[in-house]
């Protein structure tokens, strides 16, 4: 008898040592710069989905984005970096070229849900040779907001090109009362270049030239430094930076501003720290909401373009691949409304549906509500038009560089603001708008000579 419980004990433990221990046991570490109490909460909610369906675990690791290159770039000496890495467009090809990002695994996860079923922009910003150095997850675009019933009186047609922008700004300007465009020109802040980028892109002003080379130096980077100096002449004295502009157009103060879509819940009056000063002073909530337009696509002389603003899941070097890739792909796919749904206004679906529901995730993040004091679908305030004509970007958005290759250059330009300072120099009559284009067109080169991821 004993012989046989002693048999029986035996088969069992070596059923037991040969079982899988991919299941349970396995886990993998997933940085993010989602740190908000709350947002961490929906991430870990995601988390748990995700092993309970695989059996793996993520240990999740909030990294502030402020630090995240550098927690990065240690992380990476030390040999000690994540499975998975969120992290935005910036950093993207910079990491893959340092040998931080692995191109092949991201390849994989978007041939495997299709890469027809992400916009076409966010993807561009990260293709390299045979394939993608990370996989889209979200973001946002820029967005021209103005003042339509102020529009409405003065008869003026909606300011989705330079010269219409221009003409309004100088029919509404009426300050202190109003500034006609409120335009960014603090040299310390990178919403500056976000801005001006998005006018200079809207010109065809590109990075780098057709020879491949950096060509800032350039007839259409005159006039668009020209153009800019114009519109800031309805702008309020000083450095203007984004609380400016957002505090300004909540108080009504402002006739048109850019700004990202993340104005969108403080504008509809569902944050109670957030004063509408025009709903307020008219006793209508939600009038300044119903009142505001948006273009998303700005029509200069030489071109036209929508600024964007992408993050993006990268699978590293270092990681249990297998297991990352199935965590990114479950992202998108089975925990991607509950990942966009922590910042709706902001986090705008970049993977549009699947291969057998196309507009899926589109169709989805349409019906989730935004706010913090008080939730509220976003279709509520502004209408499915506006709503649409936010998701219309998607396939459009546009940057500096990354198309090209020179993500790792772009970090250098955008950690020195070396263009809002050029700008702000020529903004204060410094420089002539020949002497800016060729400063900036000198500076980045001399950035490229020692660009560093």
């Amino acid at each position: 008898m004993r012989s046989i419980v002693l048999s029986i004990l035996i088969i069992i433990w070596f059923t037991a040592m040969s079982l899988p221990v991919a299941g349970a046991q396995k886990k993998i570490t997933f940085w993010t710069t989602e740190v908000e109490k709350d947002r961490l909460e929906i991430q870990r909610q995601i988390a748990r989905a995700f092993a309970q369906k695989t059996g793996i675990r993520v240990s999740m690791v909030p990294v502030e984005e402020n630090l995240l290159a550098a927690r990065v770039t240690a992380a990476y000496a030390a040999r000690a970096l994540p499975d998975v890495l969120f992290h935005p467009v910036d950093f993207t090809m910079g990491w893959m070229k340092a040998g931080i990002l692995d191109n092949r695994s991201a390849t994989d996860v978007i041939n495997d849900l299709g890469k027809e079923t992400f916009s076409a922009g966010p993807l561009n910003f990260v293709r390299v040779s045979g394939g993608y150095a990370a996989v889209p997850i979200d973001g946002w675009g820029q967005l021209l907001l103005y003042r339509k019933d102020l529009f409405r009186e003065k008869g003026l047609p909606m300011p989705d090109t330079w010269d219409r922008i221009l003409k309004a700004a100088e029919a509404l300007h009426n300050p202190p009362l109003i500034w006609g465009f409120e335009a960014a020109t603090d040299p310390g802040e990178t919403y500056t270049q976000q801005v001006f980028e998005h006018f200079a892109l809207s010109n065809g002003v590109r990075l780098v030239g057709p020879s491949g080379s950096i060509n800032l130096d350039t007839s259409n980077m005159v006039q668009t430094l020209k153009y800019y100096r114009a519109l800031a002449m309805f702008t309020p004295p000083g450095n203007f930076n984004w609380l400016h502009t957002r505090m300004d157009y909540l108080s009504g103060r402002a006739a048109m501003i850019i700004w990202s879509p993340f104005i969108l819940d403080e504008l509809s009056g569902l944050r109670r720290d957030q004063p509408v000063v025009p709903d307020m002073a008219r006793g209508e909530p939600g009038f300044l909401a119903r009142n505001t337009g948006f273009v998303t696509v700005i029509h200069g002389p030489g071109g036209a373009a929508q600024y964007g603003q992408v993050n993006y899941l990268g699978v590293t070097t270092g990681a249990d691949k297998a297991a990352a890739k199935l965590w990114v792909k479950f992202l998108l796919t089975g925990g991607y409304l509950r990942w966009l749904a922590m910042a709706a206004e902001g986090k705008l679906p970049v993977r549009k549906g699947t291969l057998e529901v196309p507009n899926r995730f589109l169709d989805g993040w349409m019906k989730l509500e935004f706010g913090v004091t008080t939730r509220a679908r976003i279709s509520r305030f502004y209408g499915m038009d506006v709503v649409k004509t936010i998701i219309s970007g998607l396939d459009g958005f546009d940057r500096w560089g990354f198309a090209e290759e020179k993500g790792a250059l772009i970090s250098k330009i955008y950690g020195t603001k070396i263009i809002p300072e050029i700008l702000k120099r020529f903004l204060d009559g410094e420089l002539s708008p020949k002497q800016a284009a060729r400063i900036m067109d000198e500076r980045v080169k001399a950035l490229q000579q020692g660009a560093r991821p």
